[in-house]
């Protein structure tokens, strides 16, 4: 076994661990697929820390991976990158980070309390994506500030670097063949769906198009033992169509105004 496909077996067993919805989502599609096709895998990160997005992008660019493309999310407060294999079985990374030094100096002493904590000898090797927390447990109040500011950033917080959702490429099933019907099959077997900017966000014309659930909910315990239960990990959909520059090579890249409304599929309601 390579160490890519550890990678993803090691990142997968992570996810549903606080994201058991992924499994029953895969298996509606696998009973009638069989093979689901995975088409990237989204990771989180916190700016200015021994796990920024340079840093982890040291990782990944060691699995083999070439940057792709950066994007900016200037009302979220994030920048991104994203990632190409040149195996094309290889699933795309999205990667991004909270610009901190953007948020109010309440939210960014909550945070630097916490990333303080981690190691400058942080070991930056694949395992770091499914690593969780680098930092103790913050209080529930403080959860709740940072949220009031910055879901993304009370998310990371709380639940530390892992994958935040994986993507059924919609092009590779026999069973659906639109977003629309991968979306109508999810609700019908009892999923909630991102409606943000849509159900569907994207177009044709876009050259992709993407749809989500909502996020699985979870009892996490905060600081002094305090159970409460939030959003975790969600999953995806995604249609690509032909790149006009090459009819037979479908679009291999992202979408800022797609992604800014799937990052809504972590929030609560």
């Amino acid at each position: 076994m390579n160490k890519v496909t550890e990678f993803y077996q090691s990142l997968w067993h992570d996810y549903l661990l606080i994201a058991p919805q992924a499994e029953k989502v895969h298996q509606l599609f696998a009973t009638t697929d069989g093979v689901v096709v995975n088409d990237h895998v989204a990771f989180r990160t916190f700016a200015h820390t021994p796990v920024s997005l340079d840093k982890l992008e040291t990782v990944i660019l060691s699995l083999g991976y070439e940057r792709q493309d950066s994007y900016q999310f200037k009302e979220k407060k994030l920048r991104a990158h994203s990632y190409i294999h040149p195996d094309n079985q290889v699933p795309k990374v999205f990667c991004s980070e909270l610009l901190t030094e953007q948020l109010s100096e309440a939210s960014q002493a909550i945070i630097a309390r916490y990333t303080d904590q981690i190691s400058e000898a942080t070991a930056l090797t694949p395992e770091l994506f499914w690593s969780g927390r680098h930092w103790n447990a913050p209080t529930w109040d403080e959860y709740q500030q940072v949220l009031a500011e910055s879901e993304y950033g009370a998310w990371l917080l709380a639940l530390g670097l892992r994958a935040n959702h994986f993507t059924v490429s919609v092009n590779h099933l026999k069973s659906s063949h639109s977003i629309e019907e991968v979306l109508h099959r999810v609700k019908q077997a009892g999923f909630s769906v991102n409606t943000s900017g849509g159900e569907v966000k994207g177009s044709p014309a876009a050259l992709l198009e993407q749809g989500s659930t909502m996020a699985d909910k979870m009892t996490i315990l905060f600081a002094g033992d305090d159970p409460h239960e939030i959003p975790t990990c969600f999953y995806e959909f995604a249609r690509r169509y032909s790149d006009p520059d090459n009819a037979n090579k479908l679009y291999q890249g992202f979408r800022e105004a797609n992604a800014d409304k799937i990052f809504e599929s972590t929030h609560a309601s």
